[in-house]
């Protein structure tokens, strides 16, 4: 099979059907016929070669992780804006790190940083050790839905997370391409999809430093609902939108 039949095959299923077929002639070559039935099967390009390009990084990706999304770079960009000298040794915390797209992408824009990535699914920092490298990262299970998560942790001059935010009801409307290939845990922010930050607006004022700031990705239509979770601790300093023009990251400040 060539490149052209691969990307014709592939019409049904991607809206990038060459870059698909080309993708998959790189990684397994000697298993085209294999790979094409998974990706026929809606299995996401990234899932079947095993990697995902996130702002300048390819980072291991499997069944037990979130895909990188495009959008959640829009926190990368939010935190470079707000803490521009990069040659601080901030500390920074990741929650909810799964592949650790968002605490490696950091660390290795500042380069005197050290951080921590907790989750607590064993299987996604197993992937997330897979892309530490030689990251000033220490990985650590904790499950931040309860109440004493961070205790021993802390404090830090960025906090940033990427929590599960999807409506239980909306899960079984999402593609197949995410609802039967990314984690349900790392996808299902409850009834209203705002289970995850009842549980940060608690506990995460403690853990940033006075005058330090919190970098919250949302779901389409939450910013209202978030910013009044955390008001009662946190100054909201900034909404970013992503590229399709969604509110998509909210700014919070600790006050000093």
């Amino acid at each position: 099979m060539n490149l052209k039949e691969l990307a014709e095959r592939l019409k049904t299923v991607s809206d990038t059907p060459l870059l698909d077929a080309r993708l998959l002639m790189k990684y397994h070559p000697e298993r085209i016929d294999d790979v094409l039935q998974r990706r026929l099967n809606h299995e996401p390009i990234s899932k079947i070669i095993g990697s995902r390009g996130f702002w300048k990084s390819d980072f291991v990706v499997n069944k037990d992780v979130l895909d990188p999304r495009s959008d959640s770079e829009k926190v990368i960009e939010a935190v470079l804006q707000y803490y521009p000298d990069q040659s601080q040794p901030y500390r920074i915390l990741d929650i909810g790190t799964g592949s650790g797209c968002l605490l490696f992408s950091l660390l290795d824009e500042y380069q005197m940083a050290k951080g921590i990535g907790v989750d607590c699914s064993a299987k996604a920092l197993a992937v997330a050790e897979q892309n530490r490298h030689s990251r000033s990262a220490e990985l650590v299970k904790r499950d931040f839905m309860n109440p004493d998560w961070g205790k021993d942790l802390g404090q830090f001059d960025i906090v940033v997370s990427n929590p599960p935010y999807i409506p239980t009801k909306d899960i079984e409307t999402l593609s197949p391409d995410v609802r039967n290939y990314d984690p349900i845990m790392a996808l299902d922010g409850g009834v209203d999809g705002l289970n995850a930050y009842r549980a940060l607006a608690s506990g995460v004022g403690s853990l940033l430093k006075p005058g330090s700031y919190l970098f919250l990705e949302i779901g389409i239509g939450q910013a209202d609902d978030v910013r009044s979770l955390f008001l009662n601790v946190f100054r909201h300093i900034d909404t970013i939108r992503d590229f399709g023009g969604i509110e998509r990251v909210l700014v919070f400040q600790k006050p000093v």
